[in-house]
């Protein structure tokens, strides 16, 4: 269990507010900045309203108050308030901050979502996937939106996928510190890079996409904070998953995206949209 990752990330908001150190690039991997290009993809920031960290992690408005994210994004019994942002880079803090966030009035999580319940790689996540209901209407030219049942299984390997997200830009070490040893910063902009479906017949293909995560290949990847951010049919609106995990802290290697064409997955999300 050591080795696996959530993308989403916890940061102390004591960090956030200091210098940026600076380090390799590392949002989304071997991407480049969004813009104005999938609009309809936001920051996600949750706090218990205590203590001094906040969550962050990303998703994808649906529908005028509808936005979709990772289950681990809204699952956590201590979130007291979210909000969410659409800005290419938002700004900081969300509270009080006006025009740049929305408010979320409630959240909702997978009643079938699962976490750590068999120390198996395959059993250990399970319908990784919860929505965010808006205060106030967001009026966009485009939504995302959602794939037909069973969109995955007619793609090929190889097949082409847009990861995006507001995902860390930033990892750096620190001598002599604590585990981990390695540190993520600058977030909060969001990017997308071009990446590649592995296989759709692997152990957990039933509920996972997995992607190609090796930027020295020209593919993109995902980081801390991509959490819940889409996996698209590239060039499409077309959401296929949500970013969900990866295999180890450096986020290297391959990246895994809860499936969101699965029949139960899009008839819960669908109850959203009545």
């Amino acid at each position: 269990m050591k080795s696996r990752c959530f993308l989403g990330i916890i940061v102390f908001v004591a960090v956030l507010m200091t210098t940026l150190l600076s380090g390799p690039s590392y949002a989304i991997t071997n991407g480049h900045p969004d813009g104005d290009t999938h609009p309809y993809v936001c920051w996600v920031v949750t706090w218990d309203g205590v203590s001094e960290y906040v969550y962050l992690g990303s998703g994808s408005l649906i529908a005028g108050k509808v936005v979709l994210t990772a289950g681990h994004m809204t699952g956590d019994p201590s979130i007291a308030f979210v909000w969410v942002s659409f800005e290419p880079t938002a700004s900081w803090p969300p509270w009080g901050a006006g025009k740049d966030w929305y408010v979320v009035e409630s959240w909702d999580t997978h009643p079938d979502y699962e976490i750590l319940v068999d120390p198996q790689l395959k059993n250990w996540i399970s319908h990784d996937v919860g929505i965010l209901t808006l205060k106030k209407k967001v009026r966009m030219d485009q939504y995302c939106e959602l794939p037909e049942e069973g969109l995955v299984d007619t793609l090929e390997m190889g097949a082409p996928v847009d990861q995006v997200g507001y995902g860390v830009q930033v990892m750096f070490h620190v001598p002599g510190a604590g585990p981990p040893d390695w540190n993520w910063i600058e977030f909060g902009t969001r990017y997308y890079a071009p990446a590649q479906l592995i296989d759709s017949d692997h152990a957990f293909g039933d509920e996972f996409i997995k992607l190609s995560a090796n930027a020295a290949q020209e593919k993109g990847g995902t980081a801390f904070g991509d959490s819940g951010g889409p996996n698209l049919l590239s060039g499409t609106d077309t959401i296929l998953a949500v970013t969900s995990w990866g295999t180890n802290y450096q986020c290297a290697g391959v990246s895994y995206a809860q499936r969101v064409d699965t029949p139960d997955v899009l008839a819960w999300i669908n109850s959203f949209l009545d």
